[in-house]
């Protein structure tokens, strides 16, 4: 009975609720940025900006593609390696295995996504994030400031061969180049076929496909690129400079001082590159912005998260945010329910959208659904103590059903 109150849910005075309020935020940056993968081929991933973009379309895809592309998913990975140090505390505190309990619990996240990448969307981060999890396991017992070295490290070799890649493409003739592009070019082609006019198995299929050329391979770079952002955020978490963000005022305006200045400059680097690339991911200079765009996107993920734990600090701030925090505890269910909706918008089963809403469209869907989920989220969480999808994953971690409502307080 002690392990089971241990390990409830956290009484409200006992939460960091900036974390929520950092999840729900990083929670609407990345939803901004995946609608337009249901909305486009995969293979088209790596081209920047559609080229037939213009207007307010073009305006807002320049923002999105500039200042949210690569940086929430990002902070949703520091939130992942700071919740790892709080969780792994208070299951060692009840007395439980942390090997054991983590483990299952990334078994769980890794079924949850590989269902999500059969039955909604090809691009899940949610199995990256298990696999990525069970590495971080391994290496809780490093010192912070070796998990700090470690993460940059194995985030900046990734950057680093990005940026190697393209030095080699540059070398090559444009002929073979345009011979490199012609298998992803059909691909996206065939996609732009079936996601619109197919029915749901035709759908299934192509998403299965899509994510054996595109996801697949791309989780060789993607795990150790998360692993690090992991670590990084484990660091940060140990600091305590999270626990108190008052008493810590000056470390987040020194952090903001030293990683704003140097993700804006990466990021600007990136843009004078181009943001429209008609080979794709075989385009030499797509593949360069993308390395100078990943230098960039830490750093400004950073900044992110400084500024807003500073905002957090003024109770105008803390006030404000505030409405973050809801949906920020429901990340999971809102994630796949985002999924979900989107699915039923844009693929042929649905209503067939696929290819049709501009970017100003895409982010005006985006901004509504987000603001219903808060909605929701207020008053779920009024009533109940975990989201859906938390609640099922709290009960294939532990393996025993958790409570379902919650109980209101005696007088």
């Amino acid at each position: 009975m002690q392990t089971q109150a241990a390990l409830g849910p956290v009484p409200t005075g006992q939460r960091l609720e900036v974390m929520d309020v950092l999840r729900g935020i990083a929670l609407l940056g990345v939803f901004a940025m995946n609608i337009e993968w249901f909305n486009r081929p995969m293979q088209q991933m790596g081209s920047g900006i559609a080229p037939d973009a213009a207007g307010l379309d073009y305006a807002v895809a320049w923002g999105v593609h500039v200042f949210v592309a690569g940086k929430f998913w990002t902070m949703f990975s520091l939130l992942f390696g700071m919740g790892f140090v709080l969780m792994s505390g208070r299951i060692a505190a009840a007395g439980l295995s942390v090997e054991r309990v983590f483990l299952r619990r990334m078994a769980a996240l890794l079924l949850f996504g590989v269902l999500h990448i059969v039955l909604l969307w090809p691009g899940d981060i949610l199995h990256t994030y298990a696999i990525a999890g069970a590495a971080l396991m391994a290496m809780r017992a490093m010192a912070p400031k070796w998990q700090l070295l470690t993460g940059l490290a194995l985030y900046a070799g990734i950057a680093a061969l990005y940026l190697v890649f393209a030095a080699i493409m540059f070398m090559l003739p444009d002929t073979v180049l345009a011979e490199m592009s012609a298998p992803m070019a059909a691909s996206a082609a065939r996609a732009a076929t079936v996601y619109p006019e197919g029915g749901f198995i035709a759908v299934l299929v192509q998403r299965v496909g899509d994510y054996a050329q595109m996801g697949l391979m791309g989780q060789t770079m993607l795990v150790p690129m998360v692993l690090g952002v992991f670590l990084v955020g484990s660091w940060l978490m140990s600091g305590g400079w999270l626990q108190a963000p008052a008493a810590h005022r000056r470390f987040w305006w020194r952090l903001l001082a030293f990683t704003l200045p140097a993700g804006l400059a990466f990021t600007a680097v990136a843009v004078s590159v181009g943001t429209t690339f008609p080979l794709g991911a075989m385009d030499p200079r797509a593949v360069l912005a993308q390395g100078l765009m990943l230098c960039g996107a830490l750093p400004l993920s950073l900044a992110y998260v400084a500024l807003v734990v500073l905002a957090w600090t003024s109770n105008a701030g803390a006030r404000v945010l505030g409405v973050f925090a809801p949906v920020g505890r429901m990340a999971l269910t809102h994630y796949l329910g985002q999924s979900l909706l989107c699915s039923l918008l844009f693929y042929g089963y649905g209503a067939g959208l696929f290819g049709a809403p501009g970017r100003a469209a895409q982010t005006g869907i985006v901004l509504g659904v987000f603001a219903l989920q808060i909605v929701i989220s207020h008053a779920w969480l009024s009533h109940h103590r975990y989201g859906p999808m938390e609640w099922t994953w709290r009960w294939l971690t532990y393996g025993r059903r958790p409570g379902w409502r919650r109980i209101p307080a005696l007088p």
